[in-house]
């Protein structure tokens, strides 16, 4: 997988939706984890299946079409409008 897509607020509309839409244009290149868990079990988990990418998604973010980034391999975070996030996970 390229990237794991983390919903931070599992049951958010906002939220929920984004991610899905992210999903959506992945295809099979994602991973997204929806499960109701802690924000930390989801980093932890991500971090040990070595996803090169974290593409985070809070309410907040969400409600401004706004994304956080992560890149495994430094620990650099962007916060970053959703096409230009999945635009620099493509490469």
């Amino acid at each position: 997988f390229k990237a794991a897509i983390l919903n931070l607020r599992q049951g958010d509309a906002t939220t929920d939706a984004l991610c899905e839409k992210i999903y959506a244009s992945f295809g099979s290149d994602a991973l997204y984890d929806d499960r109701e868990e802690r924000a930390g079990a989801k980093f932890a988990e991500a971090d040990l299946l070595g996803h090169p990418w974290q593409i985070i998604i809070g309410p907040r973010g969400a409600a401004n079409g706004m994304v956080e980034l992560k890149r495994r391999a430094t620990g650099e975070r962007f916060e970053l409008p959703v096409e230009e996030a999945l635009a620099k996970v493509r490469g």
